[in-house]
């Protein structure tokens, strides 16, 4: 959206045209959302231009194409590290307050109990090590920012596993996905509705967690998503991560705990499988319940 040089401080949402970006300025319409073509984040200059004293600024924009990013270094590291740190720098500058968003791909995928916050970090991935050089130049340059990690993001529009799912129950009779990776599945508006709170209710915790309870492989997940649009959930089959190769290895577990959001004293995320039916009811087309 256009910018007004004479807007007075409020919330400012970078990557605002993503689906997390467009959760936030849904709910909060009289925030001030920048997408890619509207703001350079690597650009010092113009982000200098956009925040303002007072500001809170909840950096949505990330490179997040994580097998691309195994060849596309560079461009990784210029979304994901050299622009926090700029955003980082400029809210320090401006006495305005930087909520990044992080990812589990920081940690090493091969935990047997939900991540906390100060877990020893370790990512496999360009991406991952991307998103957590990112997290470190935050922390070098804003003494006020936060960083709140999250997992598998979905609308159930678009392109995102959900939305896939939704895809191929129409065009498939069955559907095999893996049920040896296990991760927190995260409705985009419950994250929204998070950082929002989070915005709005300044802690000192540097690094938080935040996602919807409870943990799935994304064969369960894909068949909660085949029970939520009336289908039978036996068309999903199992399989195991060697029958589908990506150039970027993806954790086995990277369930993130929800502790540290509860000891800052914020809302505790509900359950994925309510929030599941909820978006999918959001969506024009669902069919509603069997």
């Amino acid at each position: 959206m256009g910018e007004d040089v004479n807007a007075a401080a409020g919330l400012l949402v970078t990557g605002a045209h993503g689906q997390l970006g467009r959760a936030l300025t849904r709910l909060a319409p009289n925030a001030r959302g920048l997408a890619r073509t509207d703001l350079d984040i690597t650009d010092a200059n113009a982000v200098r231009a956009v925040v303002r004293p007072g500001d809170v600024l909840v950096n949505c924009a990330a490179y997040t194409a994580v097998d691309r990013a195994e060849a596309d270094r560079d461009a990784a590291f210029a979304v994901n590290a050299a622009g926090p740190r700029v955003l980082a720098q400029v809210c320090a500058e401006r006495d305005a307050r930087l909520i990044h968003v992080s990812t589990d791909y920081v940690f090493p995928g091969t935990g047997s109990r939900p991540y906390e916050p100060d877990d020893p970090t370790g990512p496999a991935t360009v991406y991952g090590r991307s998103k957590l050089a990112g997290e470190q130049a935050v922390l070098e340059c804003s003494p006020t920012a936060t960083i709140v990690r999250t997992a598998w993001v979905y609308t159930g529009r678009g392109g995102d596993f959900v939305a896939t799912m939704r895809r191929l129950e129409r065009e498939r009779d069955t559907v095999s996905v893996v049920n040896d990776q296990f991760g927190s599945p995260t409705y985009a508006v419950d994250l929204a509705a998070a950082l929002l709170e989070l915005a709005a209710k300044p802690t000192g915790a540097r690094i938080l967690h935040a996602t919807n309870a409870g943990a799935a492989s994304w064969f369960d997940l894909a068949q909660a998503v085949f029970s939520g649009l009336g289908a039978d959930p036996a068309r999903v089959r199992p399989c195991g991560t060697e029958d589908f190769p990506r150039s970027a290895p993806r954790p086995a577990y990277s369930v993130l705990s929800g502790n540290s959001w509860a000891a800052a004293g914020l809302s505790p995320l509900r359950h994925w499988k309510p929030a599941l039916n909820d978006a999918l009811a959001a969506i024009s087309d669902y069919p509603g319940p069997p």
